[in-house]
């Protein structure tokens, strides 16, 4: 353990330290996040943040590769083909986030940044069905590649308000961490060092590290280097952990190891994979392309209805610690333990929601959108 909190704080001191530097970047070259009717922001925001969270994740990677009981994950390529693969998508979401590319290159990046990380070994071989069932390897590659798009596209759909994709993603990976770790001391004999568990330490130590500069009010904007990179970093964990369960060390109720170790990954990414879902219904049923801009994420739903802007961010994440820590509640306490401490955090969740904008302040109103996603009281 104690190496692990040496991950987080050194990915932790080193983004935040890298921050002001990447803003004075972002200044020098104009990567600006201009101000669009459907966005929340009063003035333009530097971005390019996600290099600095890159050279925090790059940080930890190193000096896990040097320490004496972690630097065994090491044996194979595959966190050093996670680290190459962030950097590919962290390149196009710069070149990006300084002059805007067209949606075909973008996809092209993270098509090619899948592949780097499959080729190193980080890929599905199984999944924990009831027990490790083997797929043909052509669809367990295909599958990898869908869960890597997927996370990517879904953290850049929730990166809308000041902290909200941050502090999301540090609830996933803390959440990813306790899983991984717990499961990891099962094993027979117990070993704590795995990939899943290092890459959730580290992206938990980034996104700490970046919060304070980009909470409201923002100083920097993660930009899509930022939330390409840790939608891939979110999957390389996701994909880690199943492929490496035997649902046996899950739990040894039949059922629950059955639908645990597919269930708790899918449920600790749920929030950001409802938006991205939602987005796509919602638009293809317009009429639109998938990836055409609206002002109908859930984001935006929460200022429709009153919050602010600080207080819809601080309930999101609230949201994403009711299904993140709920699930893996599941798997470190007692069932009913479980069921009883996450039905608190729901009706807490749903009170805060739905009461709170009886309370807020004088004259704050509902930002109403219309379907192209232009402010109608701009």
């Amino acid at each position: 353990m104690r190496e692990y909190l040496l991950v987080v704080l050194v990915a932790l001191v080193t983004t935040y330290l890298a921050v002001p530097a990447m803003r004075a970047v972002a200044v020098r070259t104009g990567a600006y996040t201009p101000v669009r009717e459907r966005d929340v922001h009063a003035v333009p925001i530097p971005r390019l943040g996600g290099v600095a969270i890159f050279v925090g994740y790059a940080a930890a990677t190193l000096l896990a590769w040097r320490l004496p009981f972690l630097s065994q994950v090491f044996e194979t390529a595959e966190l050093l083909g996670v680290l190459a693969g962030g950097a590919v998508v962290c390149l196009v979401g710069a070149i990006d986030d300084v002059k805007e590319l067209d949606p075909a290159t973008k996809m092209a990046g993270q098509l090619v940044a899948a592949a780097v990380m499959a080729f190193a070994g980080v890929q599905f071989f199984s999944l924990p069905i009831g027990v490790l069932t083997v797929l043909p390897e052509p669809l367990l590659v295909l599958m990898t590649i869908f869960v890597v798009v997927l996370s990517i596209n879904a953290v850049n759909f929730i990166d809308g308000l000041d902290g909200l994709a941050a502090g999301t993603v540090a609830i996933a990976a803390g959440s990813f961490f306790v899983y991984s770790y717990t499961i990891s001391y099962e094993y027979n004999p117990p070993n704590v060092f795995s990939s899943a568990t290092f890459i959730s330490a580290a992206m938990l130590g980034c996104c700490l590290g970046f919060l304070p500069h980009n909470f409201f009010p923002a100083r920097l904007f993660m930009g899509d280097s930022g939330a390409l990179l840790l939608g891939l970093l979110l999957a390389a964990t996701t994909i880690s952990t199943t492929g490496a369960v035997n649902p046996t060390d899950v739990s040894d109720n039949a059922v629950a190891a059955t639908i645990l170790p597919l269930l708790v990954p899918i449920a600790i990414m749920l929030l950001p994979l409802l938006d991205v879902v939602w987005a796509v219904v919602r638009r293809t049923a317009r009429g639109q392309s998938p990836f055409h801009p609206d002002a109908q994420h859930l984001h935006h739903r929460m200022l429709q209805i009153g919050h602010g802007h600080r207080r819809a961010v601080l309930i999101l994440w609230w949201w994403a610690l009711v299904v993140a820590a709920g699930s893996v509640s599941f798997v470190v306490l007692p069932g009913e333990v479980a069921a009883v401490g996450m039905a608190i955090l729901l009706v807490v969740a749903v009170v805060v929601t739905l009461w709170l904008p009886r309370f807020s302040a004088p004259g704050h109103r509902p930002k109403r959108f219309d379907h192209a996603g232009n402010r109608l009281d701009a």
